[in-house]
């Protein structure tokens, strides 16, 4: 009986508006933080996500697969969120890099990134905030210029 109820051709186009939203590759090592972002950039977004803790794939990733966005920590282990973004810049200059920490608004690196990454969100994020803020950067996209970053502090 089980076998009977496997998926149709039908139900695998539910996957269609998850495409049109937009692709989004989401670097973060903490368990928790991972979990809450996917759900709720997909379960509340309709963004397709596709995680990882480890910066080294991400970019990998990244030059083999067609990508929206990447949201990415900035405390990784092996690089740095701001080093991702940097590696990111070279090989895809055009593709959107938000960035979420969980460090003090008075750090003086973060001054500094706040001006290289498309949009910089504080932890924890409110659903709504991190559903807006992607949206909006996947609105830009087109005709989109590597020197017109968008901050949303």
């Amino acid at each position: 009986m089980a076998a009977s109820r496997a998926p149709h051709a039908g139900a695998m186009k539910r996957s269609d508006p998850v495409r049109r939203r937009g692709r989004i590759l989401l670097v973060e090592d903490d368990p928790d933080a991972a979990y809450y972002a996917v759900y709720v950039l997909t379960r509340m977004g309709g963004f397709g996500v596709s995680h990882t803790p480890d910066p080294a794939v991400a970019l990998q990733r990244a030059r083999s697969l067609p990508w929206d966005l990447v949201l990415t920590d900035l405390d990784l282990p092996g690089m740095t969120g701001s080093e991702l973004m940097a590696a990111l810049r070279q090989v895809l200059p055009t593709l959107p890099v938000a960035v979420m920490t969980s460090r003090a608004a008075g750090d003086a690196q973060l001054d500094g990134l706040r001006q290289q990454a498309d949009a910089f969100l504080h932890k924890p994020v409110p659903p709504a905030r991190l559903l807006t803020v992607v949206s909006a950067l996947l609105a830009e996209q087109p005709g989109r210029l590597p020197q017109t970053r968008r901050r949303c502090d």
